[in-house]
């Protein structure tokens, strides 16, 4: 049996997107990839090919999304592996983002990803098996970063849908697994894949120093290798049983331990006000 796959993977002009398909396009993998810009995957990847698709789609559009998946399966028969990678980072406090800026964020990171799920799912289940793999990032499970608070509440979403996906599809031989990436060194923090409020306020002096150290300091020199992110993906796509969870990255894995001995600290800590609430 082949172990050759057909994957379709959103945001893949760039970051770990872009290294996650030519890592597959190497090992005789065929991909779907789309962008904003299909020129731009022309440019970075190749001219559609016998294994390539260029597809230029505007994810937050459910017939651009639907006609994209229409032809993947045309042209390759079949899905396997869905990555829903295209997303954008967005600094700000609460107070700071306007309605616009948060609901774009959302737009993108949130309703992009679930209208794939949704227009691709039909084949997934009458293949019964494929997998749904949803980018998430560290902040998807600790919040606890000023300024960051719009982008890690997409990224919860992130993580709740693909945990009850994960239960809706499992009937059906399909998986889901939410991915926490910590930092790697792609360009996510520079240019249009990084979004500083319109409106800053001054008095928000920590959200202002984490919004430098991020695009200063932070910016070139991540501890995360996206070669070897592109080499987990495809190793977690072989497995029988992937996990629902999946953190990536030494930083990430320190800080879901953090996060989860903080929690079960906190819970116990208040567990008498909690059960007394019960008849």
């Amino acid at each position: 049996m082949s172990t050759k796959k057909v994957w379709f993977v959103t945001g893949a002009s760039k970051g770990l997107g872009l290294t996650l398909v030519k890592k597959l396009l190497a090992e005789g993998n065929s991909v779907a990839a789309t962008s904003r810009n299909v020129s731009e995957l022309q440019k970075v990847i190749s001219v559609e090919n016998s294994t390539f698709l260029p597809l230029e789609v505007n994810l937050i559009n459910e017939n651009s999304v639907s006609e994209a998946i229409s032809k993947t399966v045309e042209k390759f028969g079949k899905l396997d592996v869905i990555v829903n990678n295209a997303g954008y980072g967005q600094l700000g406090t609460l107070e700071e983002l306007t309605d616009k800026e948060s609901r774009q964020n959302f737009d993108t990171n949130v309703f992009g990803s679930l209208n794939v799920i949704r227009k691709s799912m039909p084949y997934l289940r009458a293949q019964k098996n494929g997998l749904v793999i949803n980018i998430a990032s560290i902040g998807g499970l600790s919040g606890d970063f000023p300024g960051w608070g719009i982008y890690c509440a997409t990224k919860f979403a992130v993580v709740g849908f693909t945990e009850a996906l994960a239960a809706e599809a499992k009937e059906f031989g399909v998986n889901a697994t939410v991915v926490y990436p910590g930092y790697f060194r792609t360009d996510f923090l520079t240019g249009s894949s990084l979004r500083t409020p319109e409106n800053e306020i001054d008095a928000y002096a920590t959200a202002r120093k984490i919004q430098k150290t991020h695009e200063q300091d932070i910016n070139g020199n991540q501890p995360g290798d996206p070669e070897k992110a592109a080499v987990a993906l495809i190793e977690l796509a072989a497995m029988e049983n992937p996990p629902v969870h999946l953190v990536l990255g030494s930083d990430a894995f320190q800080m879901a331990n953090n996060k989860l001995s903080t929690l079960q600290n906190e819970i116990s800590d208040f567990k008498t006000l909690s059960i007394s609430t019960d008849y």
